[in-house]
Formats: C-alpha cells, structure tokens, sequence
C-alpha cells in the first residue's frame, strides 16, 4: 500500500544521552508495534510499551502512575535488567535515564536473535544516495533495519519508485519508496540485509560518530 503513514515502532538510538521529550504526540491513528518491556516498580511488576532506547535511558509508556524522579528497572533483555530515574513525564510518556551506560548494539544483535524475526530500526545518522530512475538524490539516514530505511531527502522522492540505496560500506541495495510523511521518506529494501553486516555497518557509523565528536 503506497504512501502510507509510517508504523511506529520501538526506535533505538546510539545517542549516549537519554532520549529528549516529543516534539508532537504520535497520532493514534497509527497503527504502533512497540516493544514490550517488563517493569519493576515501587515494589511491582508490570508491561510498559518502549518507544526508545539510547545508550543513556529510555522512553516508556507505563500503565500506572509514575512520579518524577521514581526509581525503577527494565528488563531489556531476557534476565538482564537495567536501573535508572524518571527524569521527566510528558502525557502517557515517562523518560528515563540510566544509572550506567548500556551497549545499545549488544541490545539489538540479541533482539534479531530472540523472538523478533528481524532487527529493529536503529537512529543512525550518515549519507545515503538514491538513485530514482536517471537521477542519485543526496539524502540523511534518520533510522535503518534489515529491511529498509528512513531518510530525510530535500530533493525529494516519488512514492511508489524503484530506487537503489547506497551507503559507504554496504553494497547497493534496491528497494521501493513506500511512504513520504513531513519531508521524511520510507524505503523498503527488496531483500533482507544480512545482519551481521548491518550491525558491523552500524558500529562503523558509531566509531566514526565518536571520532568526529572528539
């Protein structure tokens, strides 16, 4: 189906800080497929939907009352919990900042393995060029998964187009323009990237990150 809105997924992100509050609310008219996380609270367990995860913290939507400042753990990974406060409280969504920094790569590669048949999108930002017939777009990558990619393209985009997605590391990957939503583009590749490349790509553009920053 073309031009589409975007599902929201669980978005992970290789930002060292905690992640920001929202700019706008997501519509509910879309459809969402967050991650499911186990909390611990106030002495209780319970589910609470992930929006996003950085290396610093975290954005939830708990189903109880959460006070600002709370302590609490999730459970990322099977057995493994991670500790940290509320910082901030915004509508049905809490920020949370980690008490230590965790490996958001490590996060990700045990996700494709467990019960998710794929990896999640994950907040990358390099250069992509796009050929669209005749023509190779400059765009921005805003987030990337096994099977397609979110860029930012002034240039603009045909929904519905044939394109070929280049990225310095990963060999041309052909996909199709699926959906344009306020000057950001979806692209479905027309094959599943490997995930052990993907994941070796994504910790290149983390190095490279951490070098420009220093």
């Amino acid at each position: 189906m073309l031009d589409e809105q975007p599902v929201e997924t669980t978005l992970y992100s290789l930002d060292e800080a905690a992640p920001p509050q929202l700019q706008r609310r997501v519509s509910e008219r879309h459809l969402t497929l967050l991650r499911v996380g186990a909390l611990m609270v106030g002495g209780r367990r319970e589910l609470c939907l992930i929006r996003n995860v950085s290396a610093g913290g975290m954005m939830i939507r708990p189903y109880s009352d959460i006070a600002i400042g709370e302590r609490l753990t999730v459970e990322l990974k099977h057995g493994e919990t991670v500790s940290g406060s509320v910082r901030w409280i915004e509508g049905e969504n809490v920020g949370v900042t980690f008490d230590e920094a965790i490996d958001v790569i490590d996060l990700i590669s045990a996700s494709a393995t467990g019960p998710r048949p794929r990896m999640p999108r994950v907040e990358v930002q390099a250069t992509a060029w796009i050929r669209e017939d005749g023509t190779v777009h400059r765009a921005k990558t805003l987030d990337v998964s096994q099977g397609g990619i979110k860029v930012d393209c002034a240039s603009g985009l045909t929904v519905g187009a044939e394109v070929v997605v280049t990225l310095t590391g990963l060999s041309p990957i052909p996909g199709v323009v699926r959906w344009r939503h306020q000057g950001a583009y979806g692209i479905n590749f027309n094959r599943i990237l490997e995930l052990s490349r993907l994941v070796d790509w994504i910790r290149q553009q983390q190095d490279q990150c951490q070098l420009r920053v220093g």
